[in-house]
């Protein structure tokens, strides 16, 4: 893929053939590569974890399995019975402090906090005990383990009172192993915990559980540990080279098990971003390895597993190198197709649920703009139909208003369509509600430049092709009607965004070349139908006045 394939940061279309073309609109996207507290995971993580596979051979995706994997009809109902109760206490009151869901790490105590401060006056010896505890009995780690780290002769009890552990005498060997395994988790947040970790044997310790525990809930432990300790630049290139390390990590996308998959994408992008980033792209590369990720992509139905996955794949995107390796397989694979399903199963979902879920259908439409602004993605776009009456439909809603952040993206990813797809201009341009729809975004999106750019663009891009085409009588009523009831959106944009001539920008001069063809266009229909019609009245007197005012605007 060539370099031009990523677009710069702004919006794209400009409205004639010979115009040069902008660059693609794309906004940039807050940096998430940073270790992850397992006391911070999101309240959503506990929700239900996929929609029902559409492949007969395909298995679902599970929120959580019992320790020995599937859960039985017992496990089930308990499983229920403790949702209810816990959906109770979240309803009792919103001053109380909130018990996190059983699946989510223990977070440290307010005063125990483990930052990065904190963390580097733990004993080491009591690090080292924390990983012992997660060594599998008889494991060949066991004594490799032994062999290379420093005596511990400290009395694990005593070392617990003082860490703020719990005796490993007061709780099961499972409910031990998870609670040092999450203590681990948030020490590996800390750069010289880490590197003692890495000394001491952590990575190995961790493949050995990733290839042997049965506990879904150990693996997502364990992948968090490692999400962790992947996010210290100094430390990836070492953890990267340790053998057996990417294969086992690619292998945990095959579980179907929502807090695994969360924690295993989160890794992915976090060595994505790193400099270690091409022996793990190339892991990425087969056929059923990427098929297995847009599988999830089209499958899951949890919103937290949606936010890692998409930030996953957006680390992908914003990687040159990584992207030139990936998009080819991935659009054949069937890209497109999965995140357009992604937006309409948003998009029909029942009111409760998009309050629910209210950040879902953002994430989503973001998405598609930073794919809509790479040229191979976007001129694949132009031949999904279905994609763009779904777009164009969302700028004509009534409650468009209501989602006025959407509105932004929305603009955007047509705007960027429409640069691939000039055959489509056409086919909107006589579309009425569409064109008002346009017209009613402007107040909502003054602040934001590109979806403002965007905007402009897609309305140089529909005025020229009307203006070019005969219009009959008819026609031209709507047009004049339309433009006389709406221009005081125009006029208030063009007013609110004066840009001093002597310090305009690329950006600017394009889009003052878009706003220039909307104006001269919008003059075009005015002066016909005023010479149509020899009565007077408001209507006449209005069409006036926006004729008088945009050939101001011209001189």
């Amino acid at each position: 893929m060539a370099a031009g394939d990523t677009g710069a940061p702004a919006a794209g279309g400009a409205g004639q053939e010979d115009s040069p073309e902008p660059p693609r609109g794309e906004r940039t996207t807050p940096d998430h590569h940073a270790p992850a507290s397992p006391g911070a995971s999101e309240e959503e993580e506990g929700a239900s974890g996929a929609v029902e596979a559409g492949q007969d051979d395909a298995p679902e995706l599970e929120d959580e399995q019992g320790e020995g994997g599937d859960a039985t009809e017992d496990d089930v109902d308990e499983e229920e019975e403790e949702e209810e109760e816990w959906d109770g206490e979240e309803e009792e009151g919103d001053d109380e402090e909130e018990d996190a869901p059983t699946h989510l790490p223990f977070a440290p105590a307010e005063e125990e906090s483990l930052d990065d401060t904190n963390a580097t006056t733990v004993d080491p010896s009591y690090t080292i005990s924390l990983i012992r505890q997660l060594i599998p009995k008889g494991s060949s780690v066991e004594k490799e383990f032994r062999d290379s780290t420093q005596p511990d002769n400290t009395d694990p009890s005593e070392k617990s009172d003082k860490q703020g552990l719990p005796e490993e005498r007061s709780v099961s060997p499972k409910d031990q192993l998870e609670e040092c395994g999450c203590i681990l988790w948030d020490l590996a947040a800390s750069t010289p915990q880490a590197e003692l970790m890495i000394n001491n044997l952590v990575i190995e310790v961790l493949l050995e559980n990733l290839h042997t525990a049965n506990s879904s809930r150990v693996k997502e432990i364990c992948l968090g540990i490692m999400g962790n300790l992947v996010c210290h630049e100094s430390l990836v290139a070492a953890i990267s080279l340790k053998k057996g390390l990417i294969a086992t990590v690619v292998e945990q996308l095959f579980i179907d098990d929502v807090q695994c998959l969360s924690e295993t994408f989160r890794l992915l992008a976090a060595i994505l971003r790193s400099s270690a980033f091409v022996s793990w792209a190339q892991a990425l590369l087969p056929d059923e390895v990427l098929s297995r990720i847009l599988w999830i992509v089209g499958k899951t139905d949890n919103s937290t597993l949606l936010e890692k996955i998409i930030d996953f794949l957006s680390t992908v995107i914003d990687n040159r190198d990584v992207i030139a390796m990936l998009i080819q397989p991935l659009l054949k694979l069937g890209l497109v197709n999965r995140v357009i399903g992604l937006l309409t199963t948003e998009l029909e979902r029942s009111a409760d649920e998009k309050l629910d879920r209210s950040d879902s259908l953002e994430l989503i439409l973001h998405f598609m703009e930073e794919l809509s602004a790479i040229h191979c993605v976007s001129k694949a776009m132009t031949s999904n139909d279905w994609l763009i009456k779904v777009l164009v439909n969302m700028i004509k809603s009534p409650d468009k208003v209501e989602v006025a952040s959407y509105c932004a993206s929305v603009v955007i990813v047509i705007s960027n369509i429409l640069t691939d797809g000039k055959h489509l201009v056409p086919k909107i341009s006589r579309d009425l509600a569409f064109l008002e729809g346009l017209l009613e975004v402007l107040p909502e999106v003054p602040d934001d430049d590109q979806a403002r750019y965007a905007l402009w663009s897609i309305l140089a891009r529909i005025l020229a092709q009307v203006q070019g085409t005969e219009l009959n009588s008819s026609s031209l009523d709507q047009f004049a009607s339309l433009f006389s009831g709406k221009f005081g959106l125009i006029k208030d944009d063009l007013e609110s965004q004066v840009v001093d001539e002597e310090k305009l920008t690329p950006e600017d001069a394009l889009l003052k070349g878009w706003t220039s063809r909307c104006l001269v266009a919008i003059s075009f229909f005015m002066e016909r139908w005023i010479e149509e019609k020899s009565s007077t009245g408001d209507s006449i007197d209005n069409a006036r006045e926006v004729l008088s005012y945009c050939q101001k605007a011209l001189s």
